[in-house]
């Protein structure tokens, strides 16, 4: 074992070597590792985890907040102040600067830090043989010389050597850059210096199943395997910045070209005035702080990390940052059926034979634990046979694994085949018995646009198929029905009817079959091969809507999102569950693939009516369900659809916002979605929605605050050179307002919760600007009410014999007491201030107290009062700044008034 457990460090061209070597090299077998070798193995070659880019640290993100256009104005400032002279501004300006890198580093860190932590929310997991047994594992626990089970839809977790494989089909184009597939083979024989691309024995970590099934030796983890040598390529790239970020840091970069020119012009008239050229750099310097909102990239850095905390608590992970803008827009959502709106716990709780009165099922969940109840009059004995061949096909056309540990039932595999393993244990049928006993020769596995699985086994009197599907895919493969008397010609007439009611009482209904098969030597078993086989019967399983469901299909009403189910399932299921959760009530809301098949042949007018007018979308094939969102999306909708196939990943790259299942859904599914609920449960979308909306809002709100006081500032600067006077504030203390006491209050608003109507609004139009009507109108009020009583307050205390000093002073406070006051206002674009309990945020009310308590504390401290040029003031002095200061929020309070009145 030591010497099997050497060359896993470092295993030669294993496209090379015989499976048998190899087996033997890493000291295991086909049947894989003991679990006490498998843990040894862990400890000596660490978890299977790619080398990945190290987060930027405390001191670089230090070092980025000094990079940016206002940063380089400032420096500049306290140079020329530093060459002019004047230590105590050139010493604020580096201070201020200095707080301000801390702060944002900080605020930066911290969200780098919740960010990683909700990566983690989301564990890939993988099938591994351990003692003989399937079990499912964390996929960073995987060891060399582990064999690994891998199916449609899987990300390969290491570099593997296929020891078989069914129709297996990769998308290597991580590795190779190719995107078309490869078809691989176990058996293949492959030259030591072939390409990557060319090793079709070999699956590579990173890549991804488009088809099939197989298992493959474990011959490299981590950064041993091919993605794991590149990984510094492949992996360090630059994370992508959300497009609203993008947006504002445009917006900021307009602002100070703007900014930048206009000093210019400014400097000029100034200069053409005789104006001292330190006097002139110092007024672009004060035009520049109080234009460029320099807070607003920290602070919606802050808002969307704390949105997406917010949702990772209520289960839904944001994987792009995109999606939580996209949500609030989203007008419809298509949602799968099983494990969304429903529980996914199946149960078989009917079997149906042919033209005979059901059987009940008794027990739950995986404890095959339950009895056979029979209608009145029937007969076990006579049936008995019959369970028994129904039951032998429920395990063997299965790749589910059933087992019990430590005294409790688990299992591993698609919930569908668990329920058929318990259903045959309680029949007296095992899987293991029925495998050793019928050795499988081959395997059609399950893919969700055949609809159909199927197991090749040897039987004393040959080869005989075993079949599960749909009743639709399977009765074209059936000749004969088996009855108690024995098997007879097929009537699907009584069958059909049988499965029909069933459906509509809500059950998922499947057939089973078998029959002998004998495919030509040499050649693969396939459909061709499923002709004249015996239909035994039907199995109704049941799969409850969830408790909470119904609720929220009535919050996406009320929110103006329209619901709609898309499934594979039988129409009458679907309808049972639409029914139970309130998304459709009557059949004429249902429409089937085939329907849906033949209007887009004809007509796509027609295609996109019935998109358009139906809400339970049943028996769709997985490209129909991109064909659905297309047409939505013609018909002006925001689509959120869900998914969880491999199948299902180009809808959900359509889609404005993918939704992936975090518990049922493949890997292809997670890395194509931009959302991950990690339940898979409805009600957590909903949220997600919701939280989506709150995390919006709290953006807008933030930017508000920072462009309407900026704006206010620019109001009161430009009326001050209008008018001739001095300016009412130098650039320091323009700095000490915009990033000391208004700095405060920005990031507090990110923490904002739910106004407590977001659900019951309209989505908001794609299409619709941050600054949108709503935003323009309450930031030119509230910069003209500002700056306006800003400057006239300035010119009454100049009046009235204040001195520039003492005018400034008294500007100042007025100016951080209105923000003070725009801070309460910013908190919702409708609602009034008076109907927000201030305690719910108390972040913002003790950054409102702070920034007013920290301004005051200025005043009496020696050094700082003298380098902002502030001084203390009477307490009625402050109590009429005050109350100038209210005017903002009585002129805020008449908008939202006059707007509700209006809409």
């Amino acid at each position: 074992m030591n010497a099997g457990r050497a060359e896993t460090e470092h295993v030669v061209a294993p496209h090379v070597r015989d499976t048998d070597e190899l087996l033997t090299a890493l000291a295991t077998t086909p049947h894989g590792l003991r679990q006490i070798e498998a843990e040894s193995r862990l400890e000596t070659f660490g978890r299977n985890a790619l080398p990945s880019g190290k987060p930027p640290t405390a001191v670089a993100m230090f070092i980025q907040q000094f990079k940016s256009p206002l940063i380089y104005v400032l420096l500049a400032a306290a140079l020329v102040s530093a060459l002019l002279r004047e230590w105590t501004d050139a010493g604020f300006i580096f201070a201020v600067l200095l707080i301000n890198a801390v702060v944002g580093a900080f605020q930066e860190y911290a969200a780098e830090r919740s960010a990683q932590a909700l990566r983690q929310l989301v564990t890939a997991h993988s099938r591994v043989l351990r003692d003989g047994d399937a079990r499912e594992i964390a996929s960073e626990e995987i060891v060399p010389g582990d064999v690994v089970l891998i199916d449609s839809g899987t990300k390969i977790p290491a570099d593997l050597r296929l020891l078989e494989e069914h129709n297996l089909s990769v998308d290597e184009s991580l590795l190779t850059g190719e995107s078309i597939t490869v078809d691989k083979s176990a058996l293949a024989e492959v030259a030591a210096d072939s390409a990557l691309g060319d090793r079709i024995n070999m699956a590579f970590a990173g890549t991804m199943i488009t088809s099939g099934r197989g298992r493959g030796l474990v011959v490299a983890t981590g950064p041993r395997t091919e993605l794991g040598r590149i990984a510094a390529s492949v992996l360090g790239k630059q994370a992508v910045k959300a497009p609203l970020m993008i947006r504002m840091e445009r917006f900021t970069q307009i602002i100070a070209i703007a900014v930048g020119i206009a000093a210019l012009v400014v400097a000029a008239l100034e200069l053409a005035r005789g104006a001292p050229l330190a006097e002139i750099f110092l007024l672009a310097v004060a035009l520049a702080v109080s234009a460029i909102p320099e807070g607003l990239p920290v602070a919606l850095t802050v808002a969307l990390a704390v949105g997406m905390q917010r949702m990772a608590r209520r289960n839904v992970v944001v994987r792009r940052l995109v999606a939580v803008e996209s949500l609030g827009s989203c007008t419809y959502l298509a949602s799968d059926k099983t494990g969304t709106l429903t529980v996914n716990q199946l149960t078989v709780r009917r079997v149906q034979f042919v033209d005979q009165p059901a059987w009940e099922v008794t027990g739950e969940g995986l404890a095959p634990e339950g009895t056979f109840v029979l209608p009145q009059g029937a007969s076990r004995h006579e049936h008995e046979r019959l369970l028994e061949r129904m039951a032998q096909v429920a395990v063997l056309a299965n790749e589910a694994s059933l087992w019990k540990e430590d005294g409790t039932w688990a299992g591993a595999g698609d919930a569908v085949d668990l329920a058929l393993l318990v259903f045959a244990h309680k029949a007296g049928v095992t899987q293991s018995l029925a495998r050793e006993q019928l050795p499988e020769i081959d395997l059609i596995p399950y893919e969700s646009d055949a609809r159909f699985a199927a197991s090749l086994n040897r039987h004393a009197d040959g080869s005989r198929a075993s079949v599960k599907g749909a009743l639709e895919t399977l009765l074209p493969m059936c000749q004969r029905m088996a009855c108690p008397e024995g098997d007879v010609a097929l009537t699907a007439d009584g069958i059909c009817s049988q499965a029909e009611l069933l459906a509509a009482a809500g059950y998922r209904v499947l057939a089973l079959a078998e029959g002998r098969v004998s495919p030509a030597p040499g050649s693969s078993f396939s459909r061709d091969h499923l002709r004249g086989l015996t239909l035994l019967g039907l199995v109704a399983m049941s799969d409850p809507p969830r408790p909470e469901a119904p609720g929220a299909v009535a919050a996406c009403v009320r929110a103006g999102i329209t619901v709609a189910v898309i499934t594979g399932d039988h129409p009458a299921t679907a309808l049972a569950v639409a029914r139970d959760v309130g998304i459709a009530m009557e059949a004429a809301q249902v429409v089937t693939g085939t329907e849906l098949a033949d209007a887009a042949r004809d007509d796509q007018q027609v295609f996109d009516m019935l998109c358009r007018q139906r809400r339970v979308f049943a028996r769709i094939e997985p490209h129909q369900k991109l064909a659905i969102v297309e047409s939505l999306q013609r018909q002006g909708h925001y689509v959120a659809v869900t998914g969880d196939g491999v199948n299902d990943a180009p809808a959900l790259r359509a889609a404005q916002v993918g939704v992936a299942m975090g518990l049922a859904g493949t890997d292809v599914a997670r890395e194509t979605a931009g959302l991950i609920a990690t339940d898979d449960n409805f009600a957590s979308i909903v949220a997600g929605i919701e939280e989506g909306r709150i995390a919006y809002g709290n953006v807008r709100k933030v930017i508000f605050l920072l462009i309407s006081t900026a704006s206010a500032e620019i109001v009161l600067f430009a009326l001050a050179l209008a008018a001739g006077v001095p300016l009412p504030l130098l650039a320091v203390q323009l700095l000490w307002l915009n990033l000391v006491t208004n700095g405060i209050q920005d990031v507090a608003l990110a923490f904002e919760p739910a106004e407590g109507n977001e659900l019951d609004k309209p989505p908001r139009p794609p299409q619709e600007r941050i600054f949108n009507r709503i935003m323009i109108e309450r930031v030119l009020i509230s910069a003209l009410v500002v700056g306006g009583l800003a400057f006239a307050a300035y010119q009454g205390m100049l009046a009235r014999g204040y001195s520039v000093a003492e005018a400034r002073n008294g500007t100042l406070l007025l100016m951080v007491l209105f923000e003070n006051v725009q801070a309460l206002n910013s908190r919702s674009e409708t609602l009034s201030v008076f109907r927000h309990n201030l305690l719910r945020n108390k972040l913002l009310l003790f950054g409102a107290l702070a920034a007013q308590l920290i301004h005051i504390a200025a005043m009496y401290t020696p050094g700082l009062r003298e380098v902002l040029g502030v001084q203390p003031i009477s307490a009625a002095h402050w109590m009429e700044m005050l109350l100038v200061a209210m005017t903002v929020l009585v002129a805020m309070e008449a908008h939202k008034l006059m707007r509700h009145r209006r809409t």
